[in-house]
């Protein structure tokens, strides 16, 4: 573990044993490690490579964006607006547990260059903030419907292993929780720091399409997973 940081739940599917790859997937607000199980039927994978998906469950605790409800957010969110801040620390705390979630696949045995970080919303965002900087070259990033959070300390904090690391950027054309204007300008942002996303534009809401699917399930074996 890293740093001592407690491993969260997670819901496991695929390989059960030995795998060739592993795809580590957070999910978005107020959901949990369920609410992407079916991915793994709808990407239709053939036996080869062997993935291992993990679906963990984020912490639950107070969300300041839902009148301070509890539920399960791997960072605090606050409505945009004047005086507006990332919860930077809940961020890298975050980060500390995906980071751990890398290591225990690294121990049971799949390289860090076969581990793919993926995640829907605020689990695509912080999947996206992880993967740019950890230290050992990972196999890809997917981000759905999500941004790049913290974007002012990325180029600071960026790790040079992964400064090329395939990234599989997908939105809602009419995502009304977060604007595709949003996800564009993370693009952006990322396209200046010399990072290549290979970004999907689709006519939905704040969801996931079978286009979407199909798409990912070619940039995944095509790109991210690609040879051994």
């Amino acid at each position: 573990m890293s740093g001592g940081t407690a491993l969260p739940e997670c819901v496991e599917r695929g390989a059960s044993g030995a795998a060739d790859a592993a795809v580590i997937w957070l999910h978005g607000l107020g959901a949990d490690g369920h609410d992407f199980e079916p991915l793994v039927g709808q990407l239709r994978l053939p036996p080869a490579p062997v993935i291992r998906f993990v679906f963990p469950h984020a912490p639950v605790r107070p969300v300041t964006l839902n009148g301070g409800a509890r539920m399960r957010a791997w960072y605090d969110l606050a409505l945009p607006g004047p005086g507006w801040r990332e919860d930077e620390a809940g961020i890298v705390a975050a980060g500390r547990i995906v980071r751990a979630l890398i290591e225990r696949e690294i121990d049971r045995g799949v390289p860090a260059g076969r581990i793919v970080l993926g995640g829907f919303s605020q689990g695509g965002a912080l999947a996206l903030y992880s993967a740019l900087r950890h230290p050992e070259r990972l196999a890809g990033a997917a981000v759905l419907s999500a941004y790049l959070p913290l974007a002012g300390r990325l180029d600071a904090e960026a790790a040079a292993a992964n400064r090329d690391l395939p990234l599989f950027v997908a939105h809602g054309g009419a995502d009304p929780v977060i604007a595709p204007e949003i996800a564009e300008r993370s693009c952006r942002r990322l396209r200046e720091l010399g990072y290549a996303p290979q970004w999907h534009l689709y006519d939905m809401g704040h969801t996931v399409c079978p286009e979407e699917v199909r798409d990912l399930r070619a940039w995944l074996l095509g790109e991210a997973l690609a040879g051994p």
